[in-house]
């Protein structure tokens, strides 16, 4: 069996490293475009913020690790086409130029996705970044550092467009933040949260630009302004994170199912719609626990989790991913936060019978140092009172709270099992009724 996977990021060397732990036999080619395999993109906004220092910390494994596991790896090669019919590849070897073809008898397809670029006029000029690749962590972590950079427009209020306000302002700099949306991460969390979130930007005097809508950047050789619809903003540098696009244009010639945007529609096995196409990572779909349907959610855990599972299938088994539960989190400054399961705007949209809760309590008891606000919010069914979704904000110990949640989700706790379940107490991590007893409650 000549197994084949295009990409060797997160899903892609997940299939790969499980299909060869499974069977020492088949045949393993992998495809990756970047010069890197098993890379953590995750980690780029604190590589660039000087948080650490050493690039290779964010790669899992080396090419050359990889090859001596028996793998057969090309770096640096890009799939042009995919034939079904012939079961062929068309690869371009981008040192040479030089383009060949490859058969397999099974594909796997962990291509990720790129950063999009907005219709924005000037977007060619030489100080505007994106944060996607190890050569963008390098090139924009070199430009944060030149002392005439101290005006820092962030295009884009997601994850990576966030993470990067605090590493421009661990570094000195004055930060813009323009977001389309009247609020920050409106597809992750609800208003209540965001409210917060937005309220800690402002407090370390993140210029936040809410309902803009950015038409151009402005300059000669070097953008010095950005342009919106109603006002002109002065910058040095321009990052943009107006989010990202799944890599799939090379299978336009298929009819491999996708959503609109573009990403691979994929089963509980990772199957795609091609006989012996499987998929996984941020250029496909997963399966989502509460949904019924497959979700574009585009983040590390889930990739890595599906493609192991695809690694598994693609050594003959059959083994199933039960589904996601959009579970992520992020540092804000001071603040974290988290959510798993559905959010309100989600449960809404699925026409759900739901109720909701949000309460503000505390983190641990006042009597040892430490003690904060910490705010959670619930999303359930109103009949059954089985938890649909948590939410939670705070500056100590939020997210792990959120791990707790995506237990009791997966668990189908009811708001009442929520209430009584039996969570460590001592007095430097927790009051007697836990916060999260204090909302199922």
């Amino acid at each position: 069996m000549r197994i084949i996977i295009i990409g060797g990021i997160a899903a892609g060397m997940s299939a790969a490293a499980k299909l060869r732990r499974l069977d020492k036999e088949a045949e393993v080619v992998v495809y990756e475009k970047s010069p890197h395999v098993s890379f953590g993109a995750c980690g780029l906004p604190y590589y660039v913020g000087g948080f650490f220092d050493n690039e290779a910390q964010m790669l899992a494994r080396t090419p050359q690790q990889l090859i001596a596991s028996g793998i057969e790896l090309y770096i640096e090669h890009e799939v042009l086409q995919v034939i079904p019919e012939t079961k062929t590849l068309q690869i371009k070897d981008l040192k040479t130029g030089t383009i060949k073809e490859d058969h397999y008898d099974t594909l796997m397809i962990a291509t990720g996705a790129s950063s999009i670029m907005p219709p924005i006029e000037n977007l060619e000029l030489k100080n505007v970044h994106t944060l996607r690749s190890m050569s963008d962590g390098k090139t924009l972590r070199e430009a944060l550092r030149k002392p005439e950079v101290k005006r820092v427009g962030i295009i884009g209020a997601g994850f990576i467009g966030l993470e990067a306000v605090e590493a421009a302002k661990a570094l000195g700099k004055e930060v813009a933040v323009f977001q389309l949306e009247d609020r920050i991460l409106k597809e992750v969390f609800d208003k209540e949260v965001t409210q917060l979130l937005e309220a800690e930007l402002k407090a370390h005097d993140v210029a936040l630009y809410l309902n803009s809508k950015v038409t151009a950047l402005r300059g000669e050789g070097y953008a010095t302004h950005i342009v919106t619809e109603n006002e002109e903003i002065p910058v040095d540098l321009v990052l943009l994170a107006t989010g990202v696009r799944p890599n799939t244009a090379f299978l336009d010639n298929t009819d491999i199912e996708r959503l609109r945007n573009g990403a691979i529609v994929v089963d509980q096995e990772g199957k795609t719609s091609l006989p012996g196409v499987y998929a996984a990572g941020d250029c496909a779909t997963v399966p989502h626990l509460l949904k019924g349907e497959p979700a574009y959610i585009p983040l590390a855990t889930s990739a890595n989790k599906l493609g192991r599972i695809v690694g598994e299938n693609l050594a003959g088994n059959h083994e199933v991913f039960e589904g996601t539960l959009g579970s992520s989190c992020i540092k804000l400054m001071n603040m974290e936060a988290g959510r798993t399961g559905l959010s309100e705007a989600e449960a809404e949209s699925m026409g759900l019978d739901y109720k909701t809760v949000f309460i503000t309590d505390k983190n641990q008891t006042d009597y040892y140092p430490g003690q904060e606000d910490l705010s959670i919010k619930l999303i359930y069914d109103a009949n059954t009172k089985i938890l649909l979704g948590g939410q939670v904000v705070g500056r100590k110990d939020a997210v792990q709270r959120t791990n707790v949640l995506a237990v009791a989700i997966y668990a189908r706790l009811t708001t009442k099992q929520l209430g009584m379940l039996d969570l460590c107490y001592a007095p430097p991590f927790a009051r007697t009724w836990d916060a999260i007893n204090i909302a199922g409650n």
